[in-house]
């Protein structure tokens, strides 16, 4: 299964939606997506017969329970996370023979790239246009994203991150979604958390030069 075909896919968007919940209901879910309710337990079977998800009852008050679902061990092989382990082990080779400096002048490299790259999705002219492509292409790298509204700005949510472990030990690795914001959304923006250091997300809190231009 091709991760970036199947995180198109009605199946594919409801596994983001509940990696970002952690649970939610057909009815939940059917609100969030515009579908009926039985369309998305349509859905859900499948998920399930594939082993991806697994329902559970909840109880919400007095009444019968709610069938919550939510995903098993085998969703989290559809995100990316096998070249964490890897990129840790090649950094801390670099890091043993070039120095910080050489780890550095790697991720200057990798930087570029990814700026070039975002360039191609992220080409709008209003911000909050700006910050909904730069999400889409972070959804499409496999990362569970989503934007909202702040006070003066935009918060940008990435709810998994394929590197975290890695970013534990060399907080370099961060450095390449900071300037591709720098980059693509100008403007000021702060991290205000992490995944690699115990937060439920990194969350970073954006505000571009012209807001409502």
């Amino acid at each position: 299964m091709h991760a970036d075909r199947f995180f198109q896919t009605t199946r594919g968007k409801i596994v983001s939606e509940l990696r970002r919940r952690g649970s939610a209901s057909a009815t939940d879910l059917a609100r969030s997506f515009g579908l009926s309710p039985n369309a998305v337990r349509q859905q859900l079977m499948v998920l399930e017969r594939d082993g991806l998800v697994a329902e559970t009852p909840v109880r919400r008050g007095p009444t019968k329970p709610t069938y919550e679902f939510s995903l098993t061990s085998e969703a989290d092989k559809l995100f990316p996370q096998g070249y964490d382990k890897m990129l840790s082990a090649v950094l801390r080779e670099v890091r043993s023979q070039f120095g910080t400096a050489g780890v550095e002048r790697v991720f200057e490299g990798l930087s570029r790239r990814a700026i070039e790259r975002a360039r191609l999705s992220v080409t709008a002219s209003r911000p909050e246009e700006k910050i909904a492509q730069l999400t889409e292409m972070l959804r499409r790298s496999g990362v569970v994203a989503e934007y909202s509204l702040i006070d003066g700005g935009f918060a940008l949510h990435e709810h998994n991150c394929p590197y975290s472990s890695a970013a534990k030990e060399h907080p370099e690795v961060c450095r390449v979604i900071h300037h591709v914001i720098d980059e693509t959304i100008g403007g000021d923006h702060a991290q205000t958390e992490s995944l690699a250091h115990g937060g439920k997300e990194c969350r970073f809190e954006l505000r571009p030069d012209l807001i409502s231009s």
